[in-house]
């Protein structure tokens, strides 16, 4: 299978349980890899049968926009269902990394790994 990556996608979104993070909004950083047969793209030299980089990161900055979690669980749950509907995606894995959660840690997140099948 080859992969498609977005590295260090930061993004601001309201994001944490805590009174104080409901009404700022806080950085969080993205590694995003993606299952997808670049043949077809590679083979033509055609954007439209590739993974739209460009189109990607802007669906992610409007959900990013939108979102109002608690946790960055479920901000990784529902960004990679929204990937993989919109872009037909079948496989992905993503790191989310919320930056200066602990002052001895340049961050901590969650990463997952989700699949149409």
């Amino acid at each position: 299978m080859d992969k498609v990556f977005i590295e260090g996608l930061e993004v601001d979104t309201v994001i944490g349980a805590y009174d104080w993070e409901r009404g700022i909004r806080q950085c969080l950083r993205l590694d995003l890899t993606f299952g997808w047969d670049i043949r077809p793209a590679a083979a033509d030299d055609l954007l439209d049968k590739a993974l739209d980089y460009a189109a990607v990161a802007a669906v992610i900055d409007r959900f990013a926009q939108a979102a109002r979690f608690e946790l960055v669980e479920t901000f990784a749950e529902r960004l990679a269902a929204e990937l993989m509907e919109t872009f037909g995606i079948p496989w992905m894995r993503l790191r989310v990394t919320k930056p200066g959660v602990h002052p001895r840690a340049r961050g901590m997140g969650v990463e997952i790994e989700r699949s149409s099948s």
